[in-house]
C-alpha cells in the first residue's frame, strides 16, 4: 500500500519518473507522460470553451439587460453542451462544387493550430508540458498558422462571400502580427529571455518591489494596451471581426459550413481567446504570481492566481464585444499601420535606451 501512494506522489510531481520507476522503458514512459500531458490540457480546455461561451453569452446578456442563457440545466449551465449535442447531431454538408479535400481539412488545422500553442504556456512553476527556452518565439510562430485554416475555408468553398472574407483574415492577422511582434520584443528585453516561466519569475517585484507585474512599468504598460488591443484583432473579436460580419459577408469563412466542422471552427476560436487571455496574464500582469509580492499571497496556489486573471481579461473581451461597435475596414488598417506599429517601434527604441543606460551602464 506505502508503494502504491509513493507510485500516486510520483506520478503527480512528475508521470515520466513514476511510469520509470514501475519498470516501464524510459521511451515508452516518455510517450504515455507526454499523451497524459497534452489530455490534461486539452480535455480542461475543451470544457474551458463550453464554460466562456456561456459566460460570454450571460456577460453580453447583462449588459443589454437580457436574461440570457437560463432554460437548460440549473442558470442554463448546460446550454453550450445542448449547442454542441444539436451541432454533433446534424449532417455535413460539402458544396458540389468546393474542394472537398481542402474543404473538410481547414477546419481541423483551425482547431489544432489553437490547442497546439497551449504546450508551452506555464500554469504554475514547473507545470507546463514542454518548458522550451523559446517559448515565446513557438507561440508566436504557432499562432500565426491560425490564418492558413481561415484562408484555405475560404477558398476551398468556391463561393465569394467566403473568399472575401480569406482575404480579409489574411490582411488583418498580418497587419497585427507585426505589432504583437515588436511589443514582444519589449518584453523579452525586459525579462532577458524567450522562456515563458522565467518571464513570469522576471515580474516577481518588478513594480517599486511590490508589484508582480511588468505591466506597473510606465514604458511597458503603453506596449501593454497595444498587445491587448491586437490580442483581439488577432481573434477576430469585435470591434475587429471584420472576417465574420454579418451584415457583409453572412458568416465569412464559415459561411458553407455545418455540423462539427462548423463547431471545430467555433472551438479554436475560443481556444485562441483563452490562449490571448492568458497571455495577457504571463506576459505582463505576473502569471501564477499574486499581484502584489506579499508572503501571505503565495499561500494561494499559483494557477488560481493565474485563472483569475484570465477571468479578468475575458470579462474585458466580452465587455468590448458587448459596448464597442465594429470598426470599418479602413479603420482597421489604419489602427494598425498608421497607429500600432510606429507606436511599437518608438518603444522598442525607447527601451532598449533605457536598459542601456540603467542596465548595462550606457555601454560604458
Amino acid at each position: 500500500m506505502r508503494g502504491f501512494f509513493r507510485w500516486w506522489g510520483e506520478f503527480f510531481h512528475s508521470p515520466m519518473t513514476a511510469f520509470e520507476w514501475n519498470g516501464m522503458e524510459h521511451g515508452w514512459a516518455w510517450f504515455l507522460a507526454t499523451i497524459i500531458g497534452i489530455l490534461v490540457i486539452a480535455l480542461p480546455l475543451m470544457l474551458a470553451v463550453a464554460m466562456i461561451i456561456y459566460a460570454d453569452r450571460k456577460i453580453w446578456a447583462a449588459m443589454a439587460l437580457r436574461r440570457g442563457p437560463n432554460v437548460v440545466g440549473p442558470w442554463g449551465l448546460l446550454q453550450s453542451f445542448a449547442d454542441g449535442l444539436k451541432v454533433f447531431l446534424k449532417e455535413t454538408i460539402v458544396p458540389t462544387s468546393a474542394n472537398k479535400g481542402l474543404f473538410l481539412i481547414a477546419p481541423i488545422v483551425t482547431f489544432t493550430v489553437a490547442l497546439i500553442v497551449w504546450a508551452v504556456v506555464p500554469f504554475q512553476a514547473g507545470v507546463v508540458l514542454a518548458d522550451v527556452n523559446v517559448g515565446l518565439l513557438y507561440v508566436l510562430a504557432a499562432s500565426s498558422l491560425g490564418v492558413y485554416g481561415v484562408i484555405v475555408a475560404g477558398w476551398a468553398s468556391n463561393s465569394k462571400y467566403p473568399f472575401f472574407s480569406a482575404l480579409r483574415a489574411a490582411a488583418q492577422m498580418v497587419s497585427y502580427e507585426v505589432s504583437i511582434g515588436f511589443v514582444l520584443i519589449t518584453v523579452v528585453l525586459y525579462a532577458g529571455t524567450f522562456n515563458l516561466s522565467a518571464i513570469v519569475l522576471q515580474q516577481k517585484g518588478f513594480g517599486l518591489g511590490v508589484v508582480n507585474a511588468f505591466g506597473f512599468n510606465l514604458l511597458l504598460f503603453p506596449m501593454w494596451v497595444v498587445f491587448l488591443i491586437s490580442s483581439m484583432a488577432e481573434t477576430f473579436r469585435t470591434p475587429f471581426d471584420l472576417v465574420e460580419a454579418e451584415s457583409e459577408l453572412v458568416a465569412g469563412h464559415q459561411t458553407e459550413y455545418s455540423s462539427m466542422s462548423f463547431a471545430l471552427f467555433w472551438l479554436g476560436e475560443y481556444a485562441n481567446v483563452i490562449l490571448m487571455c492568458a497571455l495577457n496574464s504571463i506576459l505582463f500582469w505576473g502569471g501564477w504570481l499574486p499581484p502584489v509580492d506579499w508572503a501571505p499571497l503565495y499561500y494561494i496556489p499559483g494557477i488560481l492566481w493565474l485563472f483569475a486573471k484570465m477571468g479578468f481579461f475575458f470579462f474585458v473581451f466580452s465587455w468590448v464585444k458587448a459596448t464597442v461597435p465594429r470598426y470599418r475596414y479602413d479603420q482597421l488598417m489604419r489602427l494598425g499601420w498608421k497607429i500600432f506599429l510606429p507606436l511599437s517601434l518608438v518603444f522598442v527604441v525607447l527601451v532598449s535606451g533605457w536598459l542601456m543606460l540603467t542596465r548595462f551602464g550606457g555601454g560604458s
